[in-house]
């Protein structure tokens, strides 16, 4: 399910006076997966805008070498 078919799929209920939205899990799980994909394609689109405008060179777009960043992952 995507994410925003997982918020078409909400319900509304009422309790005392005041209206809260009703999701499953798994469409709330959707919905946060969707939600991070989108935020991670504009970080992807980011990173592209900032090499495109240092003309491909990695080191003047703020781009980390792996050999800077390889001991983190470890």
């Amino acid at each position: 399910m995507s994410g925003l078919e997982a918020l078409q799929s909400v319900q509304y209920v009422t309790i005392k006076g005041k209206r809260f939205a009703v999701l499953d899990v798994e469409d709330w799980e959707a919905l946060v997966e969707w939600l991070e994909t989108l935020e991670d394609l504009d970080i992807a689109r980011q990173a592209l805008a900032a090499l495109r405008k240092a003309n491909g060179d990695r080191e003047k777009a703020g781009w980390l070498s792996w050999e800077e960043i390889k001991g983190e992952l470890e």
